[in-house]
């Protein structure tokens, strides 16, 4: 499964203080970063996997991203990520090789197939790799909001201050 989070870096003091900030201003962050991971969920659906990245084919990839976010140990993750359930999801998201054996007809006399919109015909198809691009849709979303998400988790803390 391809997951990205958003937390809280930075010294371990100050991370460590997060359990004791108020409750109010945890929950300012909390709604903030569930509003935010909706808002990333959908710009990688919409946008990124509806022709901007990635075209739609079967919309498996798309209907297989979600949100999550969880509030334990002192942290506050907002996560968007793949299902887990699209096998193909790292590799475009990372892109890498793909080695393929031969193949050769097991039900049939010859293998058929359609190549540049020629239907092909052959005995077997040799061992070959396969080189992916990279074809980031969930990186390059999370990098597009950073400051956008910086913006609204500082606010968040402010909001939540004044309460």
């Amino acid at each position: 499964m391809v997951q990205f989070s958003v937390a809280l870096v930075g010294d371990k003091e100050l991370i460590g203080k997060l359990g004791l900030v108020p409750d109010r201003v945890r929950k300012s962050i909390r709604a903030k970063v569930r509003a935010l991971a909706i808002m990333l969920e959908n710009k990688v659906a919409s946008e990124k996997l509806t022709g901007q990245v990635l075209n739609v084919r079967t919309g498996n990839l798309r209907r297989s991203i979600f949100n999550e976010v969880t509030d334990e140990g002192g942290a506050i993750l907002g996560i968007v990520g793949s299902s887990g359930d699209v096998r193909y999801a790292a590799i475009h998201e990372f892109g890498g090789k793909i080695d393929i054996p031969e193949i050769v007809p097991v039900k049939a006399r010859v293998l058929a197939w359609v190549s540049g919109g020629k239907t092909v015909f052959a005995m077997r198809a040799r061992a070959h790799t396969v080189t992916m691009p990279e074809r980031s849709f969930l990186r390059s979303s999370l990098a597009e909001m950073r400051d956008e998400i910086v913006e609204g988790l500082t606010e968040a803390v402010a909001e939540g201050m004044k309460e």
